[in-house]
């Protein structure tokens, strides 16, 4: 089984698009489908997409504790491009890229959350020493 979709709510579609135009496309992603005001999909490097929506039941979209979305990076400079891509169009920091040894020997990692304040990781393994 592999994830196909991944769906972020959104309160104001149009301003998580400015952070995400400005994120995605560093990780190789592009947008692939749009039905502004209330939806954008950015098709990811490597397969599956991600939605940007306002909730379909049309109440609030809020944050859920625990929920986060980790997106692979190429290398460990790429996690601190996209990280300053997310920070620099909207989203607040929630770990500045560095190694995470709690998540394993060759884990680096970085954290923002987007205007909405959905969390989300950008992450790289880096090959067994």
């Amino acid at each position: 089984m592999s994830l196909n979709y991944v769906m972020i709510g959104s309160n104001d579609v149009a301003k998580a698009r400015s952070y995400y135009d400005a994120v995605v496309p560093q990780l190789g992603g592009k947008v692939i489908a749009e039905y502004m005001p209330h939806a954008v999909c950015y098709e990811l490097r490597g397969g599956g997409s991600m939605w940007v929506a306002t909730p379909f039941d049309k109440e609030v979209a809020t944050v859920g504790n625990g929920n986060m979305v980790g997106l692979l990076c190429q290398s460990e400079a790429e996690v601190r491009e996209v990280h300053a891509a997310a920070i620099a169009n909207g989203g607040t920091n929630e770990g500045d890229p560095g190694e995470r040894p709690q998540y394993g020997p060759n884990f680096y990692g970085a954290y923002a959350r987007d205007p909405d304040g959905n969390k989300m990781s950008f992450v790289y393994f880096s090959e067994a020493d």
